[in-house]
């Protein structure tokens, strides 16, 4: 069973692409199958953003659920 990560992300953010490449380097990590990780453009998901609560970029949700509403460490991603 794999984990379902999203993250949201906005056109010039800086930290959105420290974050994605955090997430591929932990998936790399963990294994190919375990974590299924997207990344979701707030401005074409604005209503699946909303009803998650995403307020600011990055934030990461895990299987549905928002998780980090700012980027954290790589400490804290494992």
């Amino acid at each position: 069973m794999s984990i379902k990560v999203e993250v949201f992300s906005s056109p010039g953010c800086s930290k959105c692409g420290k974050a994605k490449y955090v997430l591929e380097d932990i998936a790399k990590e963990i294994g190919g199958n375990r974590i299924d990780w997207h990344e979701v453009n707030i401005l074409d998901e604005i209503d699946y953003a909303v009803q998650l609560g995403v307020l600011s970029t990055p934030s990461i949700a895990i299987d549905g659920v928002l998780i980090f509403t700012s980027l954290p460490s790589e400490k804290r991603l494992h």
